[in-house]
């Protein structure tokens, strides 16, 4: 089962999947994507493992997702965009490749039986990227969305907080 959690930034995505995921399960994964850009962003990373509650596991993988997540699992993935980024950065910003090996790695998770709760954010909905890298970064992100969105079994829109079923 695919759960996509999609909204703005600070729209409830985050507490809205985990509190799913705590339904679901009394030990459920919590899956981060992000790098680690530096000591500020790792305390922030600290912090949010710090948040969570002794009933969750907390795994940093940064773009192969399939690997660490079993059968019967309950995961939340936090976040699209940051894992997106990763590739992004690695292929030096070609969206074309990037796309193709974050749907390659995405597609496998929908041979895992388990309960995987993705989120992701909706930046094109935002301000316009001012650079010529952000904006093919939109681009990328809104094309997986897509992608994510359409093999999902359900879909929900965050928005102030408050869950907005799509499928």
């Amino acid at each position: 089962m695919i759960f996509y959690i999609t909204g703005g930034e600070r729209s409830g995505k985050s507490s809205y999947a985990q509190n799913l995921a705590l339904s679901l399960s009394n030990t459920p994964k919590y899956v981060a994507t992000s790098r680690i850009w530096g000591d500020d962003h790792r305390k922030r990373i600290d912090r949010h493992i710090a948040d969570r509650d002794e009933r969750w596991t907390s795994i940093e993988e940064e773009k192969i997702v399939s690997k660490v997540i079993k059968p019967k699992d309950v995961v939340v993935i936090d976040c699209v965009t940051l894992w997106l980024t990763n590739f992004y950065v690695d292929t030096k910003n070609d969206i074309e490749k990037s796309l193709e090996l974050a749907k390659i790695e995405f597609d496998k998770l929908l041979d895992i039986d388990a309960t995987i709760i993705i989120i992701s954010n909706e930046i094109g909905m935002g301000v316009h990227a001012q650079t010529e890298i952000g904006r093919k970064f939109t681009e990328l992100q809104g094309w997986m969305n897509q992608h994510i969105a359409k093999h999902a079994d359900k879909a929900t829109l965050m928005v102030s907080g408050i869950p907005v079923k799509l499928k």
